[in-house]
């Protein structure tokens, strides 16, 4: 919030993407391990790792196209060994990270209290469970095995913390830029809810901003951030998200969809958690992702304050958003998207 404003009083665009991002690795750093907030070394090394694991795992893989490669096996064998050392700069942070909890926690200090993070509590239960350090690591980096199949069924909790939520938040306001009347509409709402003298939106207000959370649902429908993560095997052809029997205009960005029933469309009441297959962007059944509450409480407050604290255009130069789309682990804006904030007074 500090460098919008001050981008906001010298009247100059701001990288909303990069600033995103950036905020969602402080934010998955705090939940983590309060030792990473303060520790700016530590914390560009966190987000190094997980650029190079994300590059990584989006490699197009040639092999799998082209079977006289996949016998002689060389490529493979240089992504094995990229990963075999991405792997130990991994295990040298969290590493670490456990020892300075560790520590922590046999200097006569009680683990497992409300002002513990997550590490603090993994330690806690670690006898419960019959947890290693191994497991620790494991659970905290998201693989037993740095395995370049695996790993794509076990998402990292730094790197599911981090550029889901902030990609998600970005499209919102790719996508309300190119709707004024829609952006006004949501500030408005987003600003009557907030009580005077409040510093901060809350996950209360937040709770009362219908249109809002109608907004981050479509978004979620129109964009999903990681389409082909948690791979499935389809019994028939579908059609996820943007079939017309179930939505009205598909390819449209119309939030109202999720407030009221579009043209006999009865999507209003459609959520995450019902068994509404026509929508499912965490997925469904005993694999439906664990951080969705994370996820959303983080989404739909940040974008309140941004929304609530700052008015939005884009540049001078810029006549549209480039909505062309990148293609990696998440799905991203190819183009920067920047845009010029205003104070809100």
């Amino acid at each position: 919030m500090e460098k919008i404003g001050k981008a906001a009083i010298a009247r100059e665009a701001v990288d909303i993407s990069q600033i995103l991002c950036s905020f969602t690795n402080d934010l998955a750093c705090r939940v983590v391990s309060r030792k990473l907030v303060g520790d700016d070394r530590q914390k560009k090394l966190l987000q190094e790792l997980v650029n190079k694991t994300i590059k990584l795992l989006s490699i197009f893989n040639v092999e799998e196209y082209f079977s006289i490669l996949a016998r002689i096996g060389m490529i493979g064998k240089v992504m094995c060994a990229r990963a075999e050392r991405l792997k130990k700069r991994w295990d040298m942070l969290l590493k670490k990270l456990i020892d300075d909890h560790e520590s922590k926690c046999d200097s006569n200090l009680v683990c497992g209290q409300n002002e513990d993070d997550f590490v603090d509590i993994l330690l806690s239960v670690r006898k419960d469970y019959g947890l290693t350090e191994e497991h620790v690591k494991a659970i905290l980096e998201g693989h037993l095995k740095f395995d370049l199949h695996q790993i794509i069924n076990q998402q990292d909790v730094f790197i599911a913390g981090t550029q889901s939520t902030a990609r998600v938040i970005e499209f919102s306001f790719a996508e309300l830029m190119q709707k004024p009347h829609m952006l006004k509409k949501v500030q408005d709402e987003v600003r009557t809810c907030i009580p005077n003298g409040q510093a901060i939106v809350s996950e209360v207000e937040v709770n009362n901003m219908t249109y809002l959370r109608a907004v981050v649902k479509e978004i979620l429908r129109l964009h999903p951030v990681a389409p082909l993560l948690g791979m499935r095997v389809s019994m028939a052809d579908c059609n996820i998200d943007g079939d017309e029997r179930f939505w009205d205009d598909p390819e449209e960005f119309m939030p109202e969809r999720f407030v009221e029933s579009v043209n006999g469309y009865a999507t209003a009441s459609v959520n995450f958690r019902m068994n509404a297959y026509q929508y499912l962007p965490f997925g469904c059944g005993r694999r439906m992702c664990l951080g969705m509450n994370f996820a959303m409480a983080a989404i739909e407050i940040t974008l309140a304050n941004l929304l609530w604290k700052f008015d939005w255009a884009l540049p001078a130069h810029a006549m549209e958003i480039d909505m062309s789309e990148e293609f990696g682990l998440s799905v991203r804006l190819k183009e920067k998207l920047l845009l010029v904030p205003k104070q809100y007074v």
